[in-house]
């Protein structure tokens, strides 16, 4: 092939520019040159670089997405013991990963056991699988985001600061019990749920079961209504084993060679 113009290369990048075009832009000299060694039909050429092009675009919003998401480093689903909660189905999990009908239909997804228990790596993993697949997802710790709530509330922005989470198909909130019992944080906290009731999804980690939510939200009947939102449309997974961290500490204690120390399930309370 002889070299192209280098007045139509430069008004091609320039047009690729404009049409907001980067990946063609970059690989279209080399795909031009292996169409017309191999003799490539024009459509097969032109498929080519849309391909590439969707390829790239797909991967960078995939990695916009993951910045977003402020998911804890390093939780994967390969990564997370299955065999060590085994009230958790490995293919539901994996099931859940996909997203598709239960995030379209805003249900939620609630995980309940003691500290230590991979509640909040499992909820990273998941957030993770689902923004590889193409959902978007927001970690946080439950704490702080009702911080900026109430910030939000003081400036009057609270319903604009809810809106915004919106874009989010799934928010997850962790450690819900360590919400302190007070009029202020709670409300904002209860203003989220039934903003998002039956529209976006809830992930939720809590050390404590529903039945003692009464040291979370002010009143009763507070508690009820958040409770009653949230299980609506919900999955539960009841993660009552022992800390992974405590069994992980003991083993090393205990040196290699020495059989690891199987997990237990606890009475749910």
């Amino acid at each position: 092939m002889k070299p192209a113009d280098p007045i139509d290369a430069g008004r091609l990048t320039l047009a690729l520019n404009e049409l907001r075009l980067p990946a063609i832009k970059t690989i279209w000299p080399d795909f031009a040159v292996r169409a017309d060694k191999e003799g490539w039909p024009a459509a097969r050429f032109l498929a080519a670089l849309t391909e590439h092009e969707l390829a790239e675009r797909s991967s960078r919003r995939i990695q916009r997405h993951l910045e977003e998401a402020r998911l804890p480093p390093g939780k994967t689903l390969d990564s997370f013991e299955f065999d060590a909660v085994p009230t958790v189905s490995k293919a539901q999990v994996m099931a859940l990963a996909a997203g598709d009908s239960w995030l379209d239909n805003g249900a939620n997804l609630l995980m309940f056991g003691p500290p230590g228990g991979g509640k909040s790596h499992l909820a990273a993993a998941l957030g993770l699988a689902l923004v590889e697949n193409g959902w978007r997802v927001f970690f946080a710790r439950t704490t702080d985001l009702v911080q900026r709530l109430q910030t939000a509330r003081r400036d009057l922005q609270l319903e604009a600061a809810i809106a915004r989470l919106d874009k989010y198909h799934l928010l997850t909130l962790d450690d819900l019990a360590y919400v302190t019992k007070d009029q202020a944080e709670t409300s904002v906290l209860f203003e989220l749920i039934s903003a998002r009731y039956e529209r976006r999804s809830l992930l939720i980690t809590a050390n404590q079961p529903f039945g003692k939510w009464g040291r979370i939200f002010p009143d009763q009947a507070m508690t009820l209504a958040a409770v009653d939102r949230l299980v609506h449309h919900a999955t539960i997974f009841e993660m009552n084993v022992e800390s992974y961290r405590r069994r992980t500490a003991i083993e090393r204690k205990r040196g290699p060679g020495r059989p690891p120390i199987r997990a237990t399930s606890k009475t749910s309370a």
